[in-house]
């Protein structure tokens, strides 16, 4: 309920505190384990909605928890994309990056499709903070 102005719910912040979070003239990722409709509609009415791209849940089924992430567009690769192809100044520079990027996700649909489970660089994957 944050997402909404305060004179919608008493959660909201201000229009203010939403712009210093999300700026008013930048492209915004949003990545939401949920709806993404939901957020649009907690949104519609702050000053850069129209640069907001919420990528959430669209797709049911069973499969493994990263393959779930990567139909809804929620991962790693799908998100790293999206920065690529939002970051006017990247451009041309990023694009042995994007297509880094469109490989792996070739590659994880093929290796799922013949083993079942994820990746091992994605299942055996650990923080290194």
């Amino acid at each position: 309920m944050a997402l909404q102005p305060q004179s919608e719910h008493p959660h909201g912040i201000s229009d203010k505190d939403f712009d210093v979070l999300f700026t008013r003239d930048k492209p915004i990722i949003f990545a939401f384990h949920g709806y993404p409709w939901l957020v649009h509609r907690l949104t519609c009415r702050r000053a850069n909605h129209q640069q907001l791209r919420v990528r959430g849940y669209k797709k049911n089924g069973t499969t493994t928890p990263f393959d779930m992430a990567l139909l809804n567009d929620l991962d790693r690769f799908h998100l790293a994309g999206d920065v690529i192809d939002r970051v006017p100044s990247l451009g041309s520079r990023a694009a042995y990056a994007k297509q880094f990027l469109r490989d792996k996700l070739l590659d994880h649909k093929a290796y799922i499709e013949k083993h079942g489970e994820d990746m091992p660089e994605i299942r055996n994957w650990k923080w290194e903070g």
